[in-house]
């Protein structure tokens, strides 16, 4: 039987990730096994969360998933000792229209799963103000129960004293308070924090935050505040994770890295094999896979690299002669004419599709999609509604080709990134979570 928590916040930015992190170390290394989610759409914190515990973390998604699955996916903890889901954003914060289950907020899955809730409360520039955020919080929402919080970043100990007053009276629990501590902080970039494969330092930035957090945070207060859940694994129905072929080339590096484990799980599940290759290495899809899949990352940081990669570039075009091949946001734009980089440099793709794309004049798109296939891409036939979320910096020149789908944002409006296809080759800038039913 777990015992389970969600750590949240009042905002982005408060250190969620990190006390995460912290927490999930420190208790492994005192013998328990410890397994994490990650509330919403995001694809690098999981990352992290693994390097922390020795465990695939994968993410739990109320806009896009039914409450069916997100149990079933939530079962997969039967065998630890301590469940820590880290939340997004702020508590609350969702879309206004409810998907499949809910908005995405933090708040829901708390509530669905009955798992109580760690606040991380940044005091910095307040102090009984701290308090008002807390029981705000608290009190927002009668089914979300907040089982206590950790100060991050206090300024003093006549600063802490203050908040831990203000919260006494407010009636919320104190478990620590962390001062600032240069040395666990990691590095990000304009997606978010660096991958973890990236650094080579993830493991011991880690280490050095169990062991801060250990020493200002009551981890056995922490431990029992968890609510004790009883699981049993099973299948996730309703989610949807068609696998796009039966053996599927991956490109996989420090290019090509935003999968959701989620979906590597549900293809595997269904019987593919799944054989990774390097674009950044100049490596091609296997000669024997059946689908070509590129998933996201960060192309832009190595555009000039892959397009000196003819070995790369030549294989994948053979490949696409007789075969499908998918790209998802930097994958897709990869399958594109053309890339222009930050500092204004134009770099050549391997124009499987017409698409042009541009970093020099940097607009975030940002949020949840629904997309309705006009044509079929890989696993996924036409007229299917596919759930997926858009996160990224770059604008399109051109995009001739056929449009994939009309897609929509989660208020329902109909967007321009429609994604496309030519002949064996589909692209799409949003990431799928799932289909619907």
């Amino acid at each position: 039987m777990a015992r389970s928590l969600v750590i949240s916040a009042p905002a982005s930015g408060i250190g969620k990730t990190t006390l995460t992190l912290a927490l999930a170390r420190a208790y492994r290394d005192r013998g328990l096994k410890v397994k994490c989610f990650k509330i919403g759409p995001d694809y690098i914190d999981p990352a992290f969360h693994a390097a922390a515990t020795g465990r695939t973390s994968v993410n739990l998604d109320s806009w896009a998933m039914p409450r069916e699955a997100i149990e079933a996916l939530a079962s997969r903890s039967a065998d630890a000792d301590l469940v820590l889901a880290e939340g997004s954003m702020g508590l609350f914060d969702g879309v206004t229209a409810p998907g499949v289950s809910g908005t995405g907020a933090t708040a829901d899955i708390a509530e669905m799963m009955s798992w109580p809730l760690l606040l991380v409360i940044d005091p910095s520039g307040q102090a009984q103000t701290a308090a008002a955020v807390a029981a705000g919080l608290r009190d927002f929402r009668a089914a979300v129960r907040v089982a206590g919080v950790v100060l991050n970043r206090v300024a003093s100990a006549r600063h802490e004293d203050l908040v831990r007053r203000a919260l006494a009276d407010a009636g919320i629990a104190v478990f620590g308070a962390l001062p600032r501590h240069a040395a666990i902080t990691l590095p990000t970039r304009h997606l978010g924090l660096v991958q973890a494969e990236e650094q080579v330092e993830v493991d011991g930035v880690i280490a050095e935050a169990a062991r801060f957090v250990t020493e200002h945070v009551d981890l056995h207060a922490v431990l029992q505040s968890a609510a004790c859940v009883s699981t049993t694994p099973r299948a996730a129905p309703g989610l949807n994770v068609k696998p796009p072929g039966q053996r599927i080339a991956l490109a996989r590096d420090a290019a090509f890295s935003f999968v959701y484990p989620h979906m590597l799980e549900g293809w595997r599940a269904a019987g593919a094999e799944i054989m990774t290759f390097s674009p950044l290495a100049d490596q091609g899809p296997d000669d024997s896979a059946d689908v070509c899949w590129l998933p996201g990352g960060y192309p832009e940081l190595h555009a000039g690299r892959l397009a000196a990669n003819s070995r790369f570039r030549r294989a994948l075009q053979s490949f696409a002669e007789t075969r499908p091949v998918h790209g998802e946001c930097g994958g897709y734009m990869v399958l594109g004419t053309t890339l222009t980089d930050a500092n204004g440099a134009r770099h050549e793709m391997t124009r499987l599709l017409g698409l042009e794309t541009s970093f020099a004049q940097r607009r975030m798109h940002l949020g949840y999609r629904l997309a309705e296939l006009a044509l079929p891409m890989p696993g996924h036939r036409v007229g299917a509604r596919l759930r997926g979320h858009e996160f990224h910096y770059s604008t399109i020149v051109s995009q001739p080709d056929a449009p994939l789908a009309v897609v929509r944002d989660a208020t329902g409006a109909v967007i321009t990134e429609t994604g496309s296809r030519r002949g064996y080759t589909t692209g799409t800038f949003f990431h799928l979570i799932a289909e619907d039913r």
